[in-house]
């Protein structure tokens, strides 16, 4: 009996781990909004810090200590220049700038403003964004875009391989 107790308690202790492991989720949600008032698409990305973190010491060798008293100076401009690289919007098929107005932190999230302003939305046809945030560093990032205007809401589920998602409105 002894015996026994000795084999299966650990093997009871590895079986309950292995089934309590935690899994790691690579995700990233947009949500972009039409504002009547303002005549122009607010979008707010929010992504885990630990990822964006990560990312910017991969990419451009920069320690951001991100939502940390001592994160970079450069934090701001470096985020910029990776979401100018991996997110675009095309408005009846041409590329829109898009002003990046900052990022706020929420728990275990960094929110990222972005704005694309002087839309008339009766003018746009078509819409398209392609959103490839993080999947350069993730092979299971999946970021999912919620784009709603005038009553209506579409949403997207992009990855690596199918990085663009289109409206015709």
């Amino acid at each position: 009996m002894k015996t026994a107790k000795k084999i299966l308690l650990p093997l009871a202790v590895v079986l309950f781990l292995s089934f309590t492991t935690a899994h790691k989720f690579y995700v990233s949600v947009t949500n972009m909004v039409y504002s009547e008032k303002d005549q122009a698409f607010q979008i707010t990305s929010r992504i885990f810090i630990d990822d964006m973190d990560a990312l910017l010491k991969e990419r451009y060798g920069i320690v951001a200590k991100l939502a940390t008293p001592d994160e970079s100076k450069l934090a701001d401009e470096y985020i910029e220049k990776y979401f100018r690289a991996k997110f675009a919007v095309t408005i009846n098929g041409e590329l829109v700038d898009y002003k990046f107005l900052g990022k706020r932190y929420d728990k275990d999230v960094a929110v990222c403003y972005l704005e694309i302003p002087d839309i008339k939305i009766d003018e746009v046809t078509k819409l398209t964004v392609q959103n490839e945030v993080l999947t350069d560093m993730f092979d299971e990032q999946q970021n999912v875009v919620h784009v709603k205007w005038k009553g209506h809401k579409k949403s997207f589920v992009l990855i690596r391989e199918n990085n663009k998602g289109m409206l015709n409105l």
